[in-house]
């Protein structure tokens, strides 16, 4: 909406710049100098700005495995850990004495197995003279059997009572940031427990997830957006909270197969690199995605589009007798300093971007071509 204020001040300038032109014209004087820039048809990539949310690209809780008291925490909070840092100690003297109380079982079926493989063997040479019977052979070599398969069970034993005494050492099972901790010294921790004793997540990569309408996904499964992409390499832009942009670019990583059916929206999944860690999990962020690619368009600068009395969007095109025409255009979208213009320009077009103080539509004017960013910085 084009405040009324607006309009009277582009009324204002539009009368005046009639007045000055037609004045100097009517005293003869040369063509009012403006300052033009000349147009030519390229190819856009259009983006469209989606909200999203950081998430780390990885995520652990860290949970005891066995029951007992905490001991010492042996990380600090808000630490870079690795694969198999050991994070908390629980009480082991429980867990010590298992394994010991197993290592006692396993010796004792050891035993057990010695003294029933010799009865069976002496059994077998006796059984092979007529001394002893069929059935005495079958019970000792039956014996020996169960005693074998009582070790078996007294070396399973061990080893669970070995892996209990290690989960007393709580480890980190994935490479990421650590949290802070939400237990202490001396509190009672049980196996698998609800709330985890931390969180480490795995920051760099991370992931950014946006939503998309689902009309825009059905151009994007249709190859529209996957074009574009692909001229565009793939590549997504960030915008932070502050409104600055952030340095690395991302990757369309993944889309949600299923629709929100309340809101009509699908999640995207980007991935961007994070190598000085400003990207947190839950930070607001926007993130500019391609979506069309467009082609024969014209970047037209921005203080050469001006509005009508109506608020439509117009450009000042100065014509080969040199005369200022007016042309209504139609805006695709912005894109950094310039307007995308789908219609209204032809190649070769010299659009006013300065002097429009002094001339207006109708008006013959000397234009004269701005220099570009490339040559001021060689004049200076």
């Amino acid at each position: 909406m084009i405040s009324s204020a607006r309009i009277s001040t582009y009324l204002a300038v539009l009368f005046l710049g009639l007045a000055t032109g037609a004045g100097a014209q009517q005293q003869g004087g040369p063509p009012t100098a403006v300052t033009v820039v000349t147009l030519e048809p390229q190819t856009v990539t259009l983006t469209s700005t989606l909200p999203g949310r950081v998430a780390a690209s990885a995520q652990a809780e860290v949970r005891p495995q066995v029951n007992g008291i905490i001991t010492r925490r042996l990380f600090d909070e808000g630490a870079q850990v690795a694969l198999d840092d050991p994070l908390y100690q629980i009480d082991a003297a429980s867990y010590e004495a298992a394994v010991q109380q197993a290592k006692a079982g396993v010796a004792q079926a050891e035993a057990q197995l010695r003294a029933a493989e010799r009865d069976a063997e002496r059994l077998q040479e006796l059984q092979a003279r007529n001394v002893a019977s069929e059935q005495a052979l079958d019970d000792a070599q039956a014996a020996r059997d169960a005693a074998a398969a009582a070790l078996e069970l007294a070396r399973a034993q061990l080893n669970s009572a070995e892996i209990e005494l290690s989960h007393t050492t709580i480890r980190a099972r994935l490479s990421g940031r650590i949290g802070l901790s939400q237990t202490s010294q001396g509190a009672l921790v049980t196996a698998s427990q609800a709330q985890p004793l931390a969180v480490i997540r795995k920051i760099n990569p991370v992931y950014v997830d946006v939503t998309q309408s689902a009309a825009d996904l059905l151009r994007w499964r249709r190859g529209e957006t996957e074009e574009a992409l692909a001229d565009a390499d793939g590549t997504v832009r960030l915008t932070l909270a502050d409104g600055s942009a952030y340095g690395q670019t991302g990757r369309l990583q993944a889309a949600e197969p299923n629709v929100d059916p309340q809101t009509g929206v699908v999640t995207l999944r980007m991935q961007f690199d994070n190598p000085d860690l400003l990207l947190l999990p839950g930070m607001y962020v926007q993130v500019e995605m391609p979506v069309e690619v467009a082609r024969n368009v014209f970047l037209v600068p921005q203080e050469g589009v001006v509005r009508d009395r109506r608020g439509r969007p117009v450009a000042w095109v100065v014509n080969a007798d040199g005369v200022i025409e007016e042309r209504s255009l139609s805006i695709l979208q912005d894109r950094d300093d310039n307007w995308v213009v789908e219609e209204g320009l032809s190649a070769g077009d010299r659009v006013v971007v300065a002097g429009f103080q002094k001339a207006a539509p109708g008006a013959t004017v000397a234009p004269e071509e701005r220099a570009s960013a490339d040559s001021e910085a060689q004049s200076h």
